[in-house]
């Protein structure tokens, strides 16, 4: 009890650091903010890590959404304010200079954390090198603070049973707006790492709902990107079809800020050869425009997706139409997505059956690839959860998607006709939709448009958009075609600024509710 209560003094304490007889407020900061505070001297990059350290020291034992951090952040962050007092305004730093960004469990870092998508299996596995974004994260002065939890080998290991946001190192991720909430998954612990101040930026992977569910349920923007916009490479794979990788921040500029840096082509990912068209000269941060809802044709579907919502909800969501009109969009309403019920269904879709094929393939692989590892095939993690029970909760979880993923055996016919129907279902849905009433995005309530997003590669962009009677967050999906990003931007930005829909979780941050988990 006395340990925590000084955690929690100590906690409330540093959310305010006084430096020069200026105040400068950390918890909720923007990127923007913290680089003013860099630039002014109000602040260091050590002092944030140190921040976001002890933040995760005194929250991540109640909500359990980072597995592990980096033993070498506080070395990063004094290099980063090494350079930033030798460099004197010279040379522009970059937005991400000196800014802590924390890191799904499966992106890959050649230092000494671990790399293990929540399972023991991989503890103590060695990577070659790092991924690609990583890369990029580290060219551009960021400090990488540390390895957030997930639905432990996205969720795959067992789908009908693991929850959301369970994994085997972490333990169950909670949602720091309503603790008996859904956190989602599988990106939880880097959306609830962001959502409760205990990290600025975060990234996460999606291939069906990884990013922007748990990103809708937590009150954070999460941007899923085109596929092949930004690299694979050195990330666990999943479905390299369809994986991407993406941020997770507490505002649209951040989020955006985080995507500029990590884009582009990496030799090691094929699919970001093809990609680097959509990419705009002068980067992302340029369509960060309030106005950018002027004249935008924006497709309302409404079924199912509002079916699927609460009466409060559906009554927010009417409201924030009213504000999109408001600053100009033109709306077009009650638009049907071809075969709707069908491409929610992945079995229906042929999605399951690819995913099962091209999971064990693209696992195999990278298992391989490992300088060391205790695995080195879907077969010895699934013989590794078998003599190790209790590690890996057999009994309550199970590994059934894993045993009928291994059964598989390539591309075949069956998986042949899958990308076929994927393909059909995309084109004869979600892209006539759009390319019909010559929309420039549609607009969904919650996070139930993820399946059409999956099926087609397609990007979307997730805003706070309010709360139910219970406090639990929802948000607003804004979603287009592929490369479309420059456009979903504009609007979910200007969407932003017009409604301000986010609040800071306060279950989390109060000393009462800290210590009533106790």
């Amino acid at each position: 009890m006395t340990s925590l209560l000084l955690r929690i003094v100590t906690l409330l304490f540093w959310i305010f650091i006084t430096v020069n007889a200026q105040d400068f407020t950390i918890e909720e900061a923007t990127i923007d903010d913290i680089q003013q505070a860099f630039a002014v001297n109000n602040l260091t990059a050590r002092q944030l890590v140190d921040f976001y350290l002890n933040r995760i020291k005194t929250l991540n034992p109640l909500i359990r959404s980072v597995i592990e951090v980096n033993p070498d952040a506080q070395d990063q962050a004094e290099k980063a304010d090494q350079e930033r007092r030798n460099n004197q305004g010279m040379n522009p730093l970059g937005n991400l200079h000196g800014i802590p960004v924390l890191l799904k469990d499966t992106i890959a870092t050649n230092d000494k954390m671990n790399t293990t998508a929540g399972s023991y299996s991989l503890v103590g596995s060695v990577v070659a090198r790092d991924a690609g974004v990583v890369e990029r994260l580290r060219k551009a002065g960021a400090v990488i603070l540390g390895k957030t939890s997930l639905s432990e080998w996205y969720k795959f290991r067992s789908i009908d049973h693991i929850p959301n946001g369970w994994c085997a190192r972490a333990g169950q991720g909670v949602n720091p707006y309503y603790p008996s909430g859904d956190p989602c998954g599988s990106s939880s612990g880097s959306a609830i790492s962001v959502a409760a101040n205990m990290v600025a930026l975060a990234l996460g992977t999606e291939t069906h709902s990884s990013i922007i569910c748990p990103s809708d349920h937590n009150s954070v923007v999460g941007l899923k990107p085109t596929v092949g916009l930004t690299s694979r490479a050195g990330v666990i794979p999943m479905m390299p079809s369809r994986d991407t990788i993406g941020p997770i921040a507490r505002t649209v500029s951040d989020a955006v800020y985080l995507l500029d840096v990590i884009v582009g082509f990496d030799p090691r990912d094929e699919a970001s050869s093809e990609a680097t068209k959509f990419i705009p000269e002068g980067g992302y941060k340029q369509f960060l425009s309030p106005h950018g809802l002027k004249g935008k044709r924006l497709g309302i579907v409404r079924n199912p997706f509002l079916n699927m919502l609460t009466e409060s909800i559906a009554s927010a969501f009417e409201h924030h139409l009213n504000t999109l009109r408001r600053q100009g969009a033109i709306i077009v309403d009650n638009l049907e997505i071809a075969n709707i019920s069908m491409i929610l269904n992945p079995k229906r879709t042929g999605e399951m059956t690819l995913m099962m094929a091209e999971f064990k393939l693209s696992l195999n692989d990278y298992l391989k690839e490992l300088i060391v590892s205790p695995v080195r095939s879907l077969a010895d993690v699934i013989a590794f959860n078998q003599n190790n029970p209790d590690l890996e909760k057999m009994k309550e979880y199970g590994q059934n998607t894993f045993i009928a993923a291994e059964k598989t055996n390539g591309i075949g016919e069956k998986e042949k006709n899958a990308i076929e129907s994927m393909k059909r279902l995309s084109r004869d849905g979600f892209e006539k939709t759009i390319k019909e009433n010559s929309l420039d995005a549609v607009v969904t309530p919650g996070s139930g448009v993820v399946s059409v997003l999956a099926i087609g590669g397609y990007p979307g962009i997730t805003v706070p958009a309010g709360y139910d009677g219970n406090g639990m967050p929802f948000g607003i999906c804004f979603s287009g075609l592929k490369g479309t990003e420059p456009k979903l931007i504009e609007i979910a930005y200007a969407f932003e600024q017009a409604t301000t829909a986010r609040r800071p979780p306060t279950c989390t941050i109060t000393a009462e509710s800290l210590l009533g988990s106790i």
